[in-house]
């Protein structure tokens, strides 16, 4: 049996990302876990964010962010993004995390980043309680140190990637299967 409960988001575990915003002299960082793809061609990803967010307005006055995954070796510094705000403190310095040097935006990456998706946005969608930015991806960043030296490919199951679900940070765990495994025909 299951309960009725009032209409609510509960889609977890979603991404802690970090998102950096600005115009390259003037930064801000602040973790966001409501991001999600949009689509594949091109390249487009969302993030919502409260317009009350001292963010929200470097992100519309600039029309651009670097979107940073996490690890559990960066869980303490994503926490504290979540709850300073960029008007009282530089979280850069008050995190611990380091400036890299955007290629195709003006705003940085975070260097401790296994991967850090440079976006143009697109669109702003006024949704209530947050506002929808829709982005195109127009770099990614990609952590050598996470490159197979074998195959070229890069690799996400050891970067120790973390997840966020219902006020509470987790590391991502056991791999259970890749895509297609269901139906792959055994040898």
């Amino acid at each position: 049996m299951k309960n009725c409960w009032k209409p609510g988001t509960l889609v977890y575990p979603a991404p802690a990302v970090l998102v950096s915003c600005g115009n390259g002299q003037h930064n801000n960082l602040f973790t966001v876990a409501w991001t999600g793809t949009v689509c594949t061609n091109p390249a487009m990803l969302s993030i919502s964010v409260r317009p009350e967010r001292y963010s929200y307005g470097l992100i519309k006055a600039n029309m651009q962010f670097t979107l940073n995954l996490t690890t559990t070796a960066m869980a303490r510094a994503t926490d504290l993004c979540g709850v300073k705000s960029g008007a009282d403190c530089d979280k850069w310095e008050l995190s611990g995390l380091h400036r890299y040097k955007g290629v195709a935006v003006e705003c940085p990456a975070v260097e401790e980043s296994p991967i850090s998706v440079e976006c143009r946005v697109k669109t702003i969608l006024p949704l209530g309680s947050h506002d929808m930015f829709i982005a195109e991806v127009v770099n990614v960043l990609a952590d050598e140190r996470y490159l197979d030296k074998e195959t070229g490919r890069f690799d996400l199951d050891i970067a120790g990637l973390m997840a966020y679900s219902h006020g509470a940070y987790y590391a991502l765990g056991e791999k259970l299967g890749t895509f297609g495994f269901s139906v792959k025909k055994k040898k």
